[in-house]
C-alpha cells in the first residue's frame, strides 16, 4: 500500500465531487447545448463521477458525455519509452457550437490541456470550453492555462507529486501528496 500525505480522504472526496456537480448545475443549468468530455485516461475517472452525479441530481440522461484520447497531440509522446497504447475516443456527437466541459484529474504544467484543446478541434469548433480539474497544482505551470472548476488546490514543489486514488481501481477514494516520484 502506498503512503503519502492524505489531502482528501474518501468522505471529503465525495463532498468535493458533489460540490463540483452543484457548481456545474448552477452555472450550466440543464446542460442543453453542452457536453462533458473526460480526458483519457485519468480524467475519465473524474468525468464518470461528475456525469453520474449530474444525472442523479437532474434526472437528465441525455447529457452528451464523451471520452477523448490525446496521446498523439502531446508534445512529449515520442520521448516516452516503448510503444504507445492510445485509449479509445468515445465521442459520438459533434461539439460544434456547444459549450464544452473538459475534465481531467490533475492540472500541473498545462500540457495535457493544451493537447486536449488541439484534439477537441477534430470534433468541431465549440462555442466555449471550460475546464474542471479535481486537483490544481498551482506551481510550475508551463502554459497560461487555468481551471474554471477546482476540487482542491495544492501548493507543492516540483519534486512532489499528487496521486488520485479511486475506489474502482485502488479500493478507496483519496488524494495523496508524495515528496518524490
Amino acid at each position: 500500500m502506498e503512503t503519502g500525505k492524505i489531502l482528501l480522504n474518501s468522505e471529503r472526496f465525495a463532498l468535493t465531487i458533489d460540490r463540483l456537480s452543484h457548481q456545474l448545475l448552477e452555472d450550466w443549468g440543464d446542460f442543453s447545448n453542452a457536453c462533458i468530455i473526460g480526458i483519457q485516461p485519468r480524467g475519465v475517472s473524474v468525468s464518470n463521477r461528475i456525469y453520474k452525479r449530474l444525472v442523479e441530481l437532474t434526472g437528465n440522461t441525455a447529457i452528451d458525455y464523451g471520452k477523448m484520447d490525446i496521446t498523439f497531440y502531446r508534445d512529449d509522446f515520442r520521448m516516452e519509452g516503448g510503444p504507445l497504447a492510445p485509449y479509445p475516443n468515445e465521442i459520438n456527437f459533434i461539439v460544434a457550437n456547444k459549450k464544452v466541459l473538459l475534465v481531467d484529474d490533475v492540472l500541473y504544467t498545462g500540457r495535457t490541456i493544451q493537447a486536449a484543446l488541439a484534439a477537441l478541434q477534430h470534433y468541431g469548433r465549440p462555442s466555449s470550453v471550460e475546464l474542471l480539474v479535481l486537483v490544481d497544482r498551482r506551481f510550475n505551470r508551463h502554459l497560461p492555462i487555468q481551471a474554471d472548476y477546482i476540487g482542491i488546490s495544492v501548493d507543492a514543489v516540483d519534486e512532489a507529486y499528487v496521486r488520485v486514488r479511486w475506489q474502482e481501481t485502488h479500493g478507496e477514494d483519496q488524494i495523496l501528496l508524495y515528496d518524490k516520484k
